[in-house]
């Protein structure tokens, strides 16, 4: 077989899942070749022009702490930043960006092309090239064969990509790109279990025909926020978004027409995100509601297309401006394009290893909505682990898995190769037992040491992350101060808190339900040097301190048993005690911790039982 060119790693696919990969490998010193259907499509927002949102904004500062380039890119892009549920706890909050998706598509793709070591190919790859099971390489359609000792696939929806609106159907990918119609039938080949998954988004519609006064207003945060560590510019919010409802008049041709939605007619075959529903879903499912929130936001700040999020579709076009119609505001409302349902190929993940890896492929490596996820930054975690994983593997070094107590890209994987997801998986808080150590603000504190050790994390980001740590410790030696009730005691009772008798520490002050730490830098002149983003990090540690311990014991005890490895080669079949599911489970699976086997559905904690005395007989516990 003859090779056009000899590459240490192919990335397949240029959605979020693809750039992350790629960058990776390039910046670990990896000769790497980005093969994509469009270059058009690099770094593409194809459904809704945000990244972050609840859970999201952990997973892009994730990817921001390991040396990604998701969160550089969005304050590069940025249009509005919003801290979600800034009203509620700490584990909860994560930030949110409305971004300008031109500018996002065309930074991306500036980025990618001027990383050393990376080149960037337009065309559709029809098989992998495998030898002796392990990855050599890939064929195109167009006849060339590229030659590579790893391969990262991150073909995201475009796999036999079907776009469906009411009876009307047609194979193609995203906003009109090419799908990618032969790679399925290679992995098919090779051994890979394919699911068929669905996924929808709303209409885009002209923002000159929407009288928003019928809408509420959602402005941006005036607060600093950015989402990488390295951008120290003020957050300027450039756009507005706003807020608006459906009513009964829209769910009223909703009904009139549900056997013309395809979804009920039986036309879409693949399996949607539970989590995020259609329109149509959400109104015969949740008939008791009145309502349903819906949000305008700008597409960019060079159109006038404006995305309604929570009113995705795949009804025929004819009830789709019925629909759109009917909300208040939109009466004289202009559809630029509408919406649709897509159906695409996927693969079942428990295929894979924790650290992406194909378990019978040596060198395959998958990423992103070819796993079974939804969204941008579940794929952009999922790229920058496997991109890591491979360019480890071409140089001999240990891979890298997060723990859950450690990344939610780490909850994000674990669930991914271990449980059986049967519809697009989304990242959630809820999905991550150790929420309070996994938050918004904490992310470079938890992962920034780990990126410069593995080599991603340059002397910048490094010496920002240094001066931050510096700063925490500052801060750490004035809360054991201590203030006298002759000094303390005006300032407790202006906060309508009680005086003290014997004095009181900073700490013991932060810890007061009706004083922050902010309350003590603006009137006790404390703090002074010390930005807002590492006061608000400490103050979260001291007034959550009990739960904190309580959440590290929690992950301590959990350590101790979950780290016990397994054996690859242990047949499942052959241990007594066993029940049959737990058999079939564990041996599909192949679970590398006693952690991870006792995650697995259909495993009870009897069946963990019976693998521990296997164990303690074998002396591995």
């Amino acid at each position: 077989m003859n090779f056009v060119d000899n590459y240490d790693a192919i990335v397949i696919g240029s959605g979020h899942a693809g750039c992350e990969a790629c960058l990776a490998l390039a910046r670990l010193n990896c000769k790497t070749l980005l093969v994509t259907l469009n270059l058009d499509s690099i770094g593409f927002l194809a459904c809704n022009p945000s990244i972050g949102g609840t859970a999201k904004g952990q997973l892009a500062g994730e990817i921001d702490a390991l040396g990604g380039e998701m969160a550089i890119n969005t304050d590069k892009s940025l249009l509005q930043l919003r801290m979600l549920n800034s009203g509620k706890g700490p584990a909860v909050q994560s930030l949110r960006a409305q971004v300008d998706k031109v500018v996002y598509h065309t930074e991306m793709k500036r980025t990618l092309e001027r990383q050393p070591n990376l080149d960037i190919l337009q065309g559709e790859v029809s098989e992998i090239l495998v030898e002796n099971g392990k990855v050599i390489g890939i064929s195109t359609l167009a006849g060339e064969n590229f030659k590579a000792q790893a391969v990262v696939v991150c073909t995201g929806v475009y796999l036999n990509s079907k776009v469906i609106i009411g009876d009307y159907f047609k194979f193609t990918g995203p906003n009109g790109f090419e799908p990618a119609n032969h790679l399925t039938e290679s992995l098919m080949r090779l051994g890979f279990k394919i699911l068929r998954f669905k996924t929808g988004t709303p209409a885009r519609v002209d923002a000159k025909s929407i009288d928003y006064t019928k809408f509420e207003v959602q402005n941006g945060d005036s607060l600093g926020h950015n989402f990488s560590i390295l951008n120290k510019t003020s957050t300027k919010n450039k756009q507005v978004c706003y807020l608006g409802y459906t009513g009964e008049k829209m769910h009223q041709v909703i009904r009139d027409n549900i056997s013309r939605a395809p979804l009920y007619s039986g036309k879409v075959k693949g399996i949607g995100p539970r989590y995020c529903p259609s329109i149509e879903d959400k109104v015969m499912r949740f008939a008791d509601k009145e309502r349903h929130q819906l949000f305008l936001e700008p597409e960019s700040a060079s159109t006038d297309e404006v995305y309604v999020q929570g009113i995705s579709s795949s009804m025929p076009v004819d009830v789709q401006r019925q629909m759109y119609k009917s909300i208040s505001g939109f009466e004289n409302v202009k559809i630029m394009r509408f919406a649709y349902a897509i159906e695409y190929d996927c693969i079942d993940a428990t295929q894979l290893k924790p650290t992406l890896e194909s378990k019978e492929i040596e060198g395959l490596f998958f990423a992103g909505q070819i796993n079974g996820t939804s969204g941008y930054e579940e794929a952009g975690a999922q790229g920058l682990i496997a991109g890591i994983n491979s360019a480890r593997q071409i140089k001999g070094l240990s891979p890298i898995v997060l723990g859950r107590d450690q990344a939610y890209i780490g909850v994000l994987i674990d669930d991914l190769v271990t449980k059986n997801i049967i519809e697009p998986y989304r990242m959630m808080t809820s999905r991550a037992e150790y929420r309070l150590v996994l938050r918004q603000d904490n992310c470079d504190i938890r992962l920034t040491q780990l990126g410069r050790d593995i080599g991603l994390v340059d002397d910048k980001r490094y010496r920002l992350f240094k001066r931050k740590l510096k700063q925490i410790n500052e801060v750490n030696k004035i809360l054991d101060n201590r203030y006298s009730p002759k000094q303390i005691n005006e300032f407790l009772k202006a906060h309508s808190e009680n005086p003290v008798l014997n004095g009181v520490t900073v700490k013991e002050l932060i810890k007061r339900n009706n004083i922050d730490i902010f309350d003590l830098k603006t009137e006790l002149n404390l703090f002074n040097d010390i930005p807002d983003e590492v006061l608000n990090y400490i103050n979260t540690e001291v007034k959550y301190e009990g739960y904190i311990k309580r959440e590290n014991d929690n992950i301590e005890k959990s350590k101790k048993v979950g780290i016990i490895p397994l054996p690859e080669d242990l047949d499942y079949s052959q241990l007594n005690g066993l029940r049959l599911e737990a058999r079939q489970k564990l041996n599909k699976i192949k679970p590398m911790t006693l952690g991870q086997a006792k995650r697995i559905d259909g495993v009870s904690p009897a069946d963990i039982n019976v693998i521990m005395i296997y164990l303690k007989m074998k002396g591995i516990l």
